[in-house]
């Protein structure tokens, strides 16, 4: 792994994620893999236990163009996006293929059955062992021991967390060794595959845009997370590339 202002990123590939998410859901594992943008890097330099959760992932897939220039910058030769709505979907074909079943956590309900049946219509023969729109208020200690239940008994080996950032992997990150489960957090993916948001155009996302496309279609709730933290994550990714943040934690 690199690090991107601190945070450790995995240099892994579409076809590297999938096969790695394979192997340890045949052998039913309980793994953390988070797709992982600026809006992650800059959640955890505002708090060091968020930071403590990322860095002990199992995976940081570069979910955005600013961290694959940053560790192509490192070195990282070829190192190439793992956008998590993409990913997912390398994941579901895996998953057909293999037979290996398959959960969904988050999203509200339409959103989550409209992805369902469109998954199915994608992947025929993939088998869906659960899904579920929680409540968004904070579930209680019996909610909690109930869905863990739910997901162990259902045979569910890969399941796909939607709460977005921090909310997902906090929960991922609870729940690691208490289910037999590859957990990927994969942000608003759920509602991009299931249409209820458009995605920006291809051209957009490779020239590190995107943000600037769901800004214009979600302006009142993404303004000020855009504007707090991109320029923030500018001015310290330079600082990481000059080693300003390494002299200043040694200093510290």
């Amino acid at each position: 792994m690199a690090t991107v202002i601190d945070i450790s990123i995995s240099e892994t590939s579409y076809a590297g994620a999938t096969e790695q998410i394979r192997a340890w859901a045949l052998s039913g594992e309980s793994r953390g893999v988070y797709a992982t943008g600026v809006q992650g890097v800059m959640e955890a330099f505002d708090s060091p236990d968020f930071k403590k959760i990322l860095n002990r992932a199992d995976m940081n897939t570069p979910d955005g163009m600013p961290l694959v220039w940053m560790l192509r910058i490192k070195g990282v030769k070829g190192q190439e996006r793992v956008y998590g709505p993409t990913l997912m979907l390398h994941v579901l074909e895996m998953a057909a293929r293999e037979q290996i079943r398959v959960g969904f956590f988050g999203g509200d309900n339409l959103t989550l059955e409209r992805l369902v049946s469109l998954i199915y219509e994608r992947f025929p023969g993939l088998q869906v062992a659960y899904a579920y729109s929680p409540p968004f208020r904070p579930l209680n200690k019996q909610e909690t021991e109930n869905i863990s239940e739910e997901i162990s008994r259902s045979g569910t080996r890969i399941l796909f967390v939607g709460l977005g950032c921090p909310k997902q992997e906090n929960w991922i990150d609870e729940h690691k060794g208490k289910i037999p489960v590859v957990m990927l957090g994969v942000g608003a993916a759920f509602d991009f595959l299931a249409g209820i948001k458009p995605q920006a155009p291809t051209w957009m996302q490779a020239i590190g845009m995107e943000w600037f496309f769901r800004l214009l279609h979600e302006p009142r709730r993404l303004a000020m997370r855009y504007i707090y933290n991109n320029p923030r994550f500018i001015v310290l990714a330079v600082a990481d590339l000059l080693g300003i943040l390494d002299k200043g934690k040694k200093e510290a």
